[in-house]
């Protein structure tokens, strides 16, 4: 999987995949507080561009700001983090239920294209990219929902958990994983296949065993 930092970066934007690089590198492990000044000398910038680094990586889920306390590196105990999955695993294969057959050509060439696109992140960008790759897969995604309330639950059930790069994709092959069962949903999709659709939803969200994917 590449890491690296893109020549296209904006310093800003440097900053922000270094810290999240750090993080998925295990660097910064979840629950880690992460005290601006010790960043300022870590990477050698000035206050100001750590803050703004640290509100984007907020709005990635990668990091939690704590009111009244700072930054930390965004983490839950195993059990709640189960806890949460099974709730995903309920809500979202309750959506998908709502989504097979409601994808015409055009939503279909948009998912595939957001599939591709994660795919080509997972090869050659940085783990930045990755995590806007597949946050905007699964947008597009819970648009085939009609049920407002129900993408409302996923959506701020998704928030309350930290993003894949600090809970999934530790383990080996599992980015890669993550876009194969992107295709793989693309494709039940487009065969109308709701049973097989709702599968992969679901084992999307599980927790990762080691051996799982590669």
């Amino acid at each position: 999987m590449a890491d690296s930092i893109s020549a296209h970066d904006t310093p800003a934007r440097a900053l922000e995949t270094a810290i999240a690089q750090d993080i998925h590198a295990g660097l910064l492990p979840p629950g880690t507080w992460l005290k601006q000044i010790a960043l300022q000398e870590r990477y050698g910038r000035s206050r100001g561009d750590v803050r703004r680094a640290l509100d984007k990586l907020v709005a990635q889920r990668l990091v939690q700001q704590v009111r009244n306390s700072g930054y930390r590196v965004h983490g839950l105990d195993s059990q709640r983090l189960d806890e949460l999955r099974q709730v995903r695993v309920i809500l979202e294969g309750a959506a998908a239920e709502l989504m097979t057959g409601r994808a015409d050509a055009a939503m279909l060439a948009r998912l595939r294209g957001l599939a591709d696109a994660f795919a080509c992140a997972v090869k050659h960008r940085s783990i930045l990219d990755q995590n806007e790759a597949i946050q905007a897969f699964h947008a597009a995604l819970r648009d085939l929902c009609p049920n407002a309330e129900l993408v409302r639950l996923v959506r701020e059930t998704r928030l309350r958990m930290p993003s894949a790069p600090v809970t999934q994709w530790a383990l080996p092959g599992w980015p890669q994983e993550s876009a194969r069962q992107h295709h793989a949903m693309v494709d039940a999709l487009a065969a109308g296949d709701a049973a097989g659709f709702r599968a992969v939803v679901r084992a999307h969200i599980r927790a990762p065993r080691q051996g799982a994917a590669g």
